[in-house]
């Protein structure tokens, strides 16, 4: 698989004619992180809440799956599998594709489940956890 993310790399990054990449700028940020199975994400706070946009061009919301595994960290796992057929004069194509990514994001505070929200549109995740407070830690008296 690495070598192949390393030949697909080159591809779009050196093998064009006159030496320019193939897929530049907004394109290429967008394109080569999914080809690569990484999953890019934006991390912002924004009052009480705690706001995540994920990219996930070429996902469905039904194959994206979340989860809250501390206060401090979320877990983003997305799976595709499509299968395309096409028939004309003599040819038969059958293509399949599949992938997943994974990623736990950090989170800047302590947030909650309750209250939360996701949201996906055109391939964009959007995530909003309501932050909150964790008892501080007490001591023991030791008799």
């Amino acid at each position: 698989m690495e070598e192949m993310r390393a030949e697909l790399d080159t591809l779009f990054h050196h093998a064009s004619p006159g030496g320019r990449p193939l897929l530049t700028g907004d394109v290429a940020d967008q394109v080569l992180p999914s080809v690569r199975g990484e999953l890019r994400v934006d991390v912002r706070e924004h009052g009480d809440d705690v706001i995540i946009v994920a990219y996930l061009p070429g996902y469905e919301k039904e194959n994206v799956t979340l989860q809250l595994l501390n206060p401090r960290a979320l877990e983003i796992s997305c799976e595709r599998r499509a299968e395309k057929e096409e028939r004309y004069e003599g040819y038969y194509v059958r293509e399949r594709m599949s992938g997943s990514m994974r990623r736990i994001v950090a989170l800047p505070a302590d947030v909650s489940e309750d209250n939360s929200k996701a949201g996906f549109k055109n391939g964009v995740l959007e995530i909003t956890l309501k932050k909150t407070t964790v008892p501080e830690r007490s001591r023991i008296e030791i008799e």
